[in-house]
């Protein structure tokens, strides 16, 4: 076992993997852990590679996080100091430190937040509508692949790293079945129907791709940049951002929440269309569901019909329809 902190992230990070966490969440836990080792090289006066097991104090760590609280928010503070509690819990079981310290280190105090749906009761349609006509402006528009991403959030309630996830051959089904099977958080997986209209945006979207690119093979990513790479992170937060200001709803996205503004929306017009809390959370893949027993267990079929049910369904309907007069879905973009 090294002494060097920067080596103890990096086991740390390898032995999180027996639990198949995404790539997105090791990501995250390793600039948690990389972003306040940083800050605490700093406190001490040293180089982060050069910080080591015996550098790290209580007071050492309280300075660190006062730094790396200082430029970011309350949420991202405590997740980084769930991570870094994380981190000392699994040394302490391997025996390389004595104890966990992070119980004397203040953490921030969060107030639960409700759901931040997109405001205005006809948004997800002028959105979805003003990307079908091209109204997103970019030096190497594609309208398809935009309608295709905001479609599929919107009518799967997928969160950012599971859309980023998907391989081209995690849809599958016949026409009028078929399904996205989705890895979500923890490595838990669920099945997500789609319905018709999303199932053409899809096609035409994955055509579209095949004329820029050439042939699309099942394991590669479902969603792709510009320059056919599989879209990151950063990559799609820009273009939902861009999606929103060009549909001029911008001030209906509430601070910081981009992509999941539309997985709020997904889960609330489901609920105010009449969708059980049951079935709505099992197309979340929320934890609860796997942990409690006290809901029922929701049906394929009654899984397909909650879905179905929502509303926005209606523009992607109107959409894809025409298209099949000889409008182009794309519109002049």
């Amino acid at each position: 076992m090294s002494e060097r902190l920067v080596d103890a992230v990096e086991e740390y990070l390898v032995a999180r993997r027996a639990a198949k966490p995404s790539e997105h969440t090791v990501a995250a836990y390793r600039r948690d852990l990389l972003g306040v080792l940083v800050c605490a090289a700093r406190v001490r006066g040293v180089e982060p590679e050069g910080l080591r097991w015996v550098d790290l104090d209580v007071a050492v760590l309280r300075g660190a996080f006062a730094e790396f609280a200082a430029t970011r928010a309350a949420s991202s503070v405590l997740r980084a100091w769930s991570t870094w509690n994380g981190f000392f819990g699994f040394w302490v079981s391997e025996r390389v430190v004595a104890g966990n310290p992070m119980s004397a280190v203040p953490r921030p105090r969060v107030r639960p937040s409700g759901p931040k749906p997109l405001r205005g009761e006809d948004t997800p349609e002028r959105l979805l509508e003003a990307l079908a006509r091209g109204a997103r402006k970019a030096r190497d528009p594609w309208p398809e692949r935009d309608l295709a991403v905001l479609a599929l959030a919107l009518l799967t309630g997928m969160r950012s790293a599971e859309m980023l996830g998907l391989r081209v051959d995690s849809v599958s089904g016949r026409s009028g079945e078929m399904r996205v099977r989705v890895v979500g958080k923890g490595g838990g997986e669920r099945v997500l129907p789609i319905e018709l209209p999303l199932e053409a945006l899809l096609e035409a979207y994955l055509a579209s791709r095949r004329e820029r690119f050439g042939s699309v093979a099942g394991a590669d990513p479902l969603l792709v940049d510009n320059r056919g790479e599989g879209l990151r992170r950063g990559g799609l937060q820009y273009l939902v951002r861009q999606c929103y200001r060009h549909a001029g709803v911008n001030d209906r996205v509430a601070r910081g929440t981009l992509v999941h503004a539309l997985r709020h929306t997904f889960a609330t017009r489901l609920a105010e269309d009449g969708a059980s809390v049951t079935e709505i959370m099992h197309l979340l893949g929320h934890a609860s569901v796997a942990s409690s027993q006290a809901y029922i267990e929701v049906t394929a079929r009654a899984t397909r019909d909650a879905a179905s049910s929502n509303r926005t369904y209606g523009v992607v309907r109107r959409l894809v329809a025409g298209g099949e007069r000889g409008e182009a879905v794309g519109g002049a973009g």
